[in-house]
């Protein structure tokens, strides 16, 4: 097993550790996450086996709804106001955690940019990185 992925909140109110490794790492460029992040995209390291993934600290959530037309929730720290973690309650085994979150950022390597089809010519990705227009089907 690798050395856990963990971070948290920036006030350190919320702190998650991940005893597994990422199924997708991925930027997403949907108007969704662009409000929520401020800029052009969010990053994201997206999990399955909620077993493996120890959360302490209470966070604030909504529900939106996806294009795919499924619910997410968002969780954020009600104190400091950072995106920590995302989960979906059609895949309960699924939690994603935004890569500003992780103690050591420089361990999020992104694989694919989802929703490439909405981003902005002033939202420069890596060029070489697999870009779907919306999501990609779940293999």
């Amino acid at each position: 097993m690798t050395k856990a992925y963990t971070g948290g909140c920036a006030c350190g109110a919320i702190r998650y550790e991940i005893a597994s490794e990422p199924v997708f790492s991925n930027h997403c460029q949907c108007r969704q996450c662009q409000h929520k992040s401020g800029t052009g995209h969010g990053s994201y390291l997206s999990f399955v086996g909620r077993k493996d993934v120890q959360l302490s600290g209470q966070a604030t959530s909504w529900d939106m709804t996806a294009d795919s037309g499924k619910v997410k929730t968002r969780s954020f720290c009600p104190t400091c106001g950072a995106p920590v973690f995302q989960t979906y309650p059609a895949m309960p085994d699924v939690i994603t955690i935004h890569a500003a979150s992780l103690d050591e950022p420089e361990r999020f390597q992104p694989q694919a940019v989802t929703y490439a089809s909405r981003g902005h010519g002033w939202d420069l990705l890596d060029p070489a990185l697999v870009k779907f227009d919306t999501m990609p089907p779940a293999q």
